[in-house]
């Protein structure tokens, strides 16, 4: 990483390579390596289950540059959460170069800037879950997730929204011990308005499955009691762009 100067960085999300050919595949990396960036920062739904740890391991190779990744619901599809994360424990353990955030701590860019991630999952806390007609693959090919009645799948949506929001917890307190700027990367966006598709927020019916309130209270309370740090969050998951800015204040 830099010395005395910030870190460049490249970002990518939704890249979805389980539907690009070899030929796209290598564009993407050439890409990447004309940017010349010091690290690439990837926001999760890089492929699906089966062919998540090929594709991870072609970019490694191609890209002359630390790759730091969350996963996404689409990296689970055709698998479960539990076995795709235990495998991608062992394919990253001793690797410098291909490194999962969850696992990775609080990584320093520079002197001053930290990065830390969270795959996230969408908590089915905003928007109107119980009067939404939405029902999302995840539910269809995501073993954890399949056969479960509304009620049941709520509560799976909480109970893995408040498991990320605490592990993002534990590296902001570390993260802030230390550096003015925290880059914090996950898959899905932490606040409502941050789930933009389409030239718009996600309504009501949707906003429960594209965004996860608990980890964004958890960016607005250490926004709000560290006012001397920068928060940058990349995300992706609604593959729209938008650029929001939120208060400091530890209340949403």
């Amino acid at each position: 990483m830099p010395h005395g100067r910030q870190p460049r960085l490249a970002w990518a999300t939704d890249v979805h390579f389980e539907f690009c050919s070899q030929k796209q595949i290598d564009a993407f990396a050439d890409s990447v390596r004309g940017a010349a960036p010091d690290a690439l920062l990837l926001a999760g739904d890089t492929a699906t289950a089966p062919s998540l740890a090929t594709a991870l391991k072609l970019l490694e190779a191609r890209v002359p540059c630390p790759i730091y990744f969350v996963l996404g619901n689409h990296d689970f599809y055709g698998g479960g959460l539990g076995a795709v994360r235990g495998a991608i424990v062992p394919l990253t353990k001793g690797r410098h170069s291909l490194r999962w955030l969850p696992t990775a701590s609080v990584v320093s860019l520079s002197a001053t800037t930290a990065l830390v991630g969270v795959d996230g999952w969408a908590d089915g806390r905003y928007g109107d879950y119980w009067g939404s007609g939405v029902r999302l693959n995840d539910f269809r090919r995501i073993v954890e997730l399949t056969q479960l009645d509304r009620a049941a799948a709520f509560e799976s949506l909480n109970r893995l929204g408040d498991a990320e929001a605490s592990l993002l917890r534990l590296q902001l307190a570390q993260a802030v011990e230390r550096h003015g700027r925290v880059v914090v990367v996950t898959h899905v966006p932490p606040f409502r308005e941050a789930a933009w598709h389409e030239g718009q927020a996600s309504g009501p019916d949707y906003a429960p499955f594209f965004a996860c309130r608990a980890t964004g209270e958890v960016l607005l309370t250490f926004a709000g009691e560290t006012p001397a740090v920068d928060f940058l969050v990349l995300c992706g998951h609604t593959t729209g762009p938008a650029n929001i800015n939120r208060c400091r204040t530890s209340r949403s």
